[in-house]
């Protein structure tokens, strides 16, 4: 199992960089950020943009590895992403994780439309991500790309040298519903959960559980309707959505870590202390959990 991080971009670069060298310094196998133009109750104060700062964080660290957590195509195209994410996996030489999702429709979801326009449903975001994820993996690995589709274009969209990962950078696909599994099946090399949102205020950690069983279950079978053994994919738990409280102290931690571990996750993502926000920890705790952590479980 690896153990990465999550460092949310509000904060100015001077201040930024020390963090994310700090993740390298404490062993992470990861850092990911959140790719939103404003997010809940950070909305009214400084939020910064995903991929600059990634670019920033690639040259300011060697071995992390980083990534969104996750983009989605609420507000990018396929063709401008790809462009930017070649030059990330450039600059990172190798070191860049696409974690993609269909996303939602609160904080900036609408933020591109016009004041009469609706964010789109459930299924205008799946029809989207459904068109939006093949097209970006043929980008990726191709030098040109002409399509024509429902929602996205691309006219002799040119993508040379491509990534400096072969065939391309890898995706992390977000998904609980079966459109969504099937594109992690098909396109993904890790898997991304948060669990069951409808379990965070009420629900019990056993419920949780549960519901990420039978979502790991529904993975299965769509790598087997297309023939690809489950076990080829990273299976990606990040935290901070379900009941438990796997930050509140280095116990939990490795009681919430050791009971996922065994459902199959091989990755979690904790988050970056935030002092008076939901991402509150003690910074001792988080430490500890990064340097230790994983060893109590054998990792």
């Amino acid at each position: 199992m690896r153990l990465s991080t999550v460092i949310l971009p509000i904060h100015r670069w001077n201040e930024g960089r020390k963090l994310w060298q700090r993740a390298e310094e404490l062993g992470f196998h990861a850092a990911y950020t959140y790719d939103h133009l404003a997010w809940r109750t950070f909305r009214d104060g400084p939020w910064f943009g995903a991929l600059p700062t990634l670019a920033a964080a690639a040259t300011a660290t060697e071995r992390l590895r980083l990534g969104t957590l996750v983009t989605s195509p609420n507000f990018r195209h396929p063709v401008t992403l790809a462009k930017e994410l070649i030059t990330l996996d450039d600059v990172s030489d190798g070191r860049l994780t696409l974690g993609i999702g269909a996303g939602g429709n609160g904080f900036d979801a609408s933020t591109l439309r016009r004041g009469d326009e609706q964010p789109w449903t459930p299924r205008e975001r799946a029809d989207h991500f459904d068109e939006f994820v093949p097209l970006l993996d043929q980008l990726l690995r191709e030098p040109s790309v002409t399509y024509e589709g429902t929602f996205y274009s691309a006219n002799e969209a040119r993508n040379i040298p491509g990534c400096v990962q072969r065939p391309r950078l890898p995706f992390a696909v977000a998904a609980t519903g079966p459109r969504g599994m099937k594109l992690a099946a098909r396109y993904g090399q890790a898997w991304v959960t948060t669990g069951d949102p409808k379990l965070y205020e009420t629900g019990t950690p056993e419920q949780s559980v549960e519901a990420i069983r039978g979502q790991l279950t529904k993975l299965g079978a769509a790598c087997e309707s297309i023939g690809r053994d489950t076990a080829e994919l990273d299976k990606v738990l990040l935290t901070g959505f379900t009941p438990d409280r796997p930050l509140q102290s280095f116990d939990a931690f490795v009681d919430f870590a050791g009971t996922h571990f065994a459902l199959g996750f091989t990755e979690i993502v904790i988050h970056l202390p935030i002092p008076d926000s939901d991402f509150a920890a003690d910074e001792k705790v988080f430490e500890r959990i990064a340097t230790e952590g994983l060893a109590q479980l054998g990792h």
